[in-house]
């Protein structure tokens, strides 16, 4: 079978993940030859894994000799998604930051640098990680803008030194590498509290859009800093493996690519958004900004990926966000289990959880 159409041997690292599992559920619809998925549930929860033929499962970090070394041979293509997820995480814990991010990267892209078979090996970048530190009006983020020294986050220097990384394998043994620049996702499938503790709270409160649509879905206050004039990129998960499969298929080794909707959107208009969609009426818990963070506003630009790959996010954010409402109603009972994992680190957990039962 070809591997240029992903029916051949197919390596998802981090495929148990929110994103990752997305992508393992679309390339199963074709299906490939075979789908290696490697994953240590760091911060994805097993329920995340299919059950199918073509799938091959090795829990461990790709930095483990063993689970390199179980690899198969011949790969076609490569999707390297596992992360230390998140920003707070990193800023807790810079060494678990870099184990689990940067020498990932390293680790995975050292042993497949005499692969001859690989068609192409794309990288989740982040988008964050080049946009301009700025609270006054934004521009759409391009591929080529400059990227500062100075960083928030561990994990944003994380990411950067994966796409580095990258470029040194491309250039010094041809491996054909495509950078994804990833925007803010969201959609079904990703579970607050998912994986083992990761230091803060943050562990539980994943990422903006799951954590308000879940409180939102409590009747409770949603938790808005700085105003909520922070602007951010959302990009529907669907939309992420439309694009991931283009840089897969069409992308051009040593390049980077934007997946991005293009479109910016401030975070008290998602939170208002989010309330009118689930019915909460209970005033936003407006917060002071957060003293780490600089990022304000942001969004990427999508045109190269439009014109090179033929990529278009084309789910509007309403859509998405009702879509992803509907889906945390009806998993309600596993994103329970993997929040209550954590209660005795995050005691808030055990009232928010029993609200549900009683929310409609």
């Amino acid at each position: 079978m070809s591997g240029s159409d992903l029916t051949g041997s197919v390596l998802v690292v981090g495929g148990a993940g929110f994103v990752g599992g997305a992508l393992v559920r679309r390339l199963l619809q074709r299906p490939p030859r075979r789908l290696i998925i490697v994953d240590n549930l760091l911060s994805a929860d097993s329920t995340n894994l299919p059950e199918h033929p073509a799938v091959e499962f090795l829990h461990g970090s790709i930095t483990n000799g063993e689970v390199l070394d179980g690899l198969p041979r011949r790969l076609d293509h490569v999707f390297h998604l596992a992360c230390y997820h998140g920003n707070q995480s990193s800023i807790h814990d810079p060494l678990a930051d870099h184990q689990n991010n940067a020498f990932t990267t390293l680790k995975l892209l050292d042993h497949l640098k005499t692969s001859g078979s690989l068609e192409k090996v794309v990288y989740a970048a982040a988008g964050c990680a080049v946009a301009a530190k700025t609270f006054d009006q934004a521009t759409a983020t391009p591929e080529d803008a400059p990227v500062s020294l100075y960083h928030d986050t561990p994990y944003s220097v994380s990411k950067l030194i994966g796409e580095m990384y990258g470029n040194y394998y491309f250039l010094h043994y041809g491996l054909p590498f495509v950078k994804a620049r990833f925007q803010n996702v969201y959609g079904p499938g990703e579970i607050l509290g998912a994986g083992r503790w990761r230091g803060t709270p943050h562990t539980v409160w994943r990422n903006v859009i799951p954590t308000f649509v879940w409180k939102s879905l409590q009747r409770a206050a949603l938790p808005v800093e700085n105003g909520g004039v922070a602007t951010r990129d959302f990009i529907f998960v669907e939309d992420i493996v439309d694009g991931l499969i283009a840089c897969a298929q069409r992308g051009c080794p040593g390049e980077v690519y934007n997946l991005a909707s293009g479109v910016e959107t401030s975070i008290i208009d998602l939170a208002l958004l989010i309330n009118e969609l689930t019915g909460n009426s209970t005033p936003l818990d407006l917060a002071p900004a957060r003293d780490w963070d600089r990022s304000g506003r942001r969004f990427g630009a999508p045109d190269k990926a439009r014109q090179e790959l033929d990529f278009v996010a084309k789910t509007p954010l309403r859509e998405g966000l009702e879509r992803t409402i509907e889906w945390t109603r009806a998993n309600r009972d596993t994103i329970r289990r993997c929040m209550l994992q954590h209660a005795d680190f995050v005691p808030e957990v055990r009232n928010v959880v029993e609200w549900s039962t009683c929310a409609s």
